[in-house]
């Protein structure tokens, strides 16, 4: 009798796995084209990312406003403080103007503060214009709250007061002065060189309290700062689209620059009660500092 030959195992291990692989390929091929069809899982698809807007600085950025400081309460003059704004170059430039400057607008001479009282921040702005031949962007009209508020948003500054002025120390070293303390400073009448110098006071504090602000928290705060500041003021031609067209170049300079700020001091003469500025050093001013020449954007 014949024996029956025996089955090694992996003769029938190997047909097995292969029945069990082809099973599983036809299962999941039937399986993913009801599951496509039907259109189940496609809520947990992933989107592509949105791709993130990067804020660009260019020339067109940059701008000049002139800061008016009305106090009529005081015995001063107001407060003319010329500010160049160039975030392409994470610059900004404060010349502050003699309210006893005289030049001619429309062929005829003029005195800044007499012009002002007779015509408002406007006719400021156009006075500014024909001095040092440039565009005034904007203008506006500080008030005494305003002013306070700027202040207490840059925080203070350390400044050395070398005027005999009661609460001050007078021995030209460095103290801190708080928003009020500023506001009594840059409204002091009785600045031996007069007004020329209560005009280089201004425009430095502002300079020095902005190179002494922290950047990246003042950058943080600026939406609901301007909010707040714009509407202290009492005559303005900034609007809302202004801000919001220049806000990502300005919280850049403020984020990644430092000691940003500068100051000018007009050189010129004094004729009677009359300020009369150097042709030749607004000639400069205009220049340096107000010529749009090509840059190359910065991030």
């Amino acid at each position: 009798m014949a024996k029956k030959k025996k089955r090694k195992a992996g003769s029938i291990a190997v047909p097995f796995l292969i029945t069990v692989f082809v099973g599983l390929l036809i299962v999941g091929g039937v399986a993913f084209g009801l599951f496509k069809y039907f259109g189940l899982g496609k809520g947990g698809e992933l989107k592509p990312p949105t791709p993130r807007a990067v804020g660009t600085t260019t020339v067109e950025d940059n701008h000049t406003i002139l800061f008016i400081l009305d106090e009529p309460d005081k015995k001063c003059s107001s407060t003319f403080v010329l500010m160049r704004s160039r975030p392409i170059d994470k610059s900004l430039l404060f010349i502050g103007i003699p309210t006893n400057t005289v030049t001619v607008v429309d062929g005829q001479q003029q005195n800044l503060k007499s012009q002002y009282e007779r015509a408002g921040a406007a006719s400021a702005a156009k006075f500014t214009e024909a001095l040092f031949g440039i565009t005034v962007d904007r203008y506006m009209k500080v008030s005494p709250e305003a002013l306070i508020k700027i202040c207490d948003v840059l925080g203070g500054v350390s400044y050395p007061v070398n005027v005999d002025i009661a609460g001050f120390n007078s021995d030209g070293t460095d103290q801190y002065l708080n928003s009020e303390q500023i506001e009594r400073f840059v409204t002091y009448s009785m600045f031996p060189d007069g007004e020329v110098q209560r005009a280089y006071i201004a425009s430095s504090v502002v300079a020095d309290m902005i190179n002494q602000t922290n950047g990246e928290r003042f950058a943080s705060n600026l939406d609901n700062n301007f909010t707040s500041v714009i509407n202290m003021t009492t005559d303005s031609n900034i609007t809302s689209v202004d801000y919001r067209n220049r806000k990502d170049a300005i919280k850049n300079m403020f984020t990644r620059g430092s000691a940003i700020a500068s100051f000018l001091i007009l050189d010129g003469t004094t004729s009677y009660e009359d300020f009369i500025p150097s042709q030749s050093f607004v000639n400069d001013i205009r220049k340096e500092y107000f010529a749009e020449a090509p840059t190359e954007a910065a991030n």
